[in-house]
This record gives C-alpha cells, structure tokens and sequence, in this order.
C-alpha cells in the first residue's frame, strides 16, 4: 500500500519543467532506480517513474550515452537493466574493496555442471550423471546453489521424486544474458569442440 501512496505523490509527468529539463529529469530517475537496485530492474519497473507514454527504452538509450566514459555502464541483462562497472575496473576493485562473497571461483567442472544446468533445466541429478557419465557431488550442487547461481526446479508431484535445479536471475546476471536465448548454440558449441 505504501507504494502504490508513492506513485500518487510522484509528478511523472513533470509538466511545469520544459522538455529538456523534463527528459532530463526522467533519465536522472532512471539512473537513481537503477543505482540503488542490486538486481536488473524490468521495463515496466521504470515505466512507474516516467510520464505516461514516454520512451523507457529511448531514456535508457540516452542515459547509457550520458555515462559514456564513465567506470559503469548499463546492462541489459536478466529481462531489465542495471549499471554495473566496466570490465577493465574489476582488477582495482578486487584490490580496493571487499568482494568476497560476488566472486564465484568457479573450477572448470562447475562451470561444465553450470552450462548442463542451463542447456538442460529443469535437470535432476541422474540427467547430469546421464550427461558427464558419472556423478555429481552434492557438494558441487551446494556451492553452485550457495552462490545463487542455481535453484530448485519443478518436482514431479509423485512421492519421492527426485529434486531439479534450473539457474537463476543471478546466473544471467553472472554472465552477462540478458535471457536463457542468449546462451551460445550448443551444435556451435559441439563444433568448436567444447561441449559433448
């Protein structure tokens, strides 16, 4: 209820501002939502602090041109979007800042277990077995699920059946999709040789 008492009090159609000023002003909204999420905020999330009508997308577009230059960008990652830093920033971060608990470590095999996950899910722990012919350790399944980079999936209603695991909003955001769509094709993939 507080919320919707918020979007009330909030002018989003800034009429008495020019057209400059008030386009600007919807960008500056943008970018504080998107400053103060922690995860990708969905088009229609935005569209509650803009004048009806209004561009979402030609504001986004805008305010990643304003931050140009800048040590952040825009993603589009996970169906919304969110400012993040730039790559080449990642080595005085690691060194300056307390980041321990965002930076995955993940060996080769769980990245391997990672990428069935995604290409599969909803996946039990037989079909990943069925995929690298051996067992997966639930230890490596608790990490990965530790991280948020996995969840539970549908269960079978059935008694007894067994547990799936799909990847989550943090995975996309992890590596940069925007979408499950986005994942590399898997025959290119095979081609290249890295995948079986």
């Amino acid at each position: 209820m507080a919320k919707d008492q918020t979007l009330t009090n909030l002018d989003r159609e800034l009429e008495d501002l020019p057209n400059e000023l008030r386009w600007r002003e919807w960008m500056r909204r943008i970018e504080a939502v998107l400053f103060a999420s922690a995860s990708p905020v969905p088009r229609e999330d935005l569209a509650r602090v803009v004048g009806q009508g209004v561009s979402v997308e030609l504001l986004v577009e805008d305010l990643a041109a304003d931050l140009e230059g800048r040590s952040f960008e825009m993603g589009k990652v996970a169906g919304g979007w969110m400012l993040r830093t730039r790559p080449a920033y990642a080595p005085s971060i690691r060194a300056a800042a307390d980041i321990a608990d965002q930076d995955f470590d993940l060996r080769e095999h769980e990245i391997a277990v990672l990428a069935a996950i995604a290409y599969h899910q909803p996946i039990t722990r037989d079909g990943l077995k069925d995929i690298f012919g051996k067992e997966i350790s639930r230890d490596l399944i608790g990490r990965l699920h530790a991280h948020g980079l996995i969840g539970t999936g549908p269960r079978s209603p059935r008694r007894g059946a067994p547990y799936t695991y799909v990847t989550t909003e943090k995975f996309l955001v992890a590596f940069d999709l925007e979408s499950l769509h986005d994942l590399p094709d898997r025959e290119q993939l095979a081609d290249a040789g890295l995948s079986g």
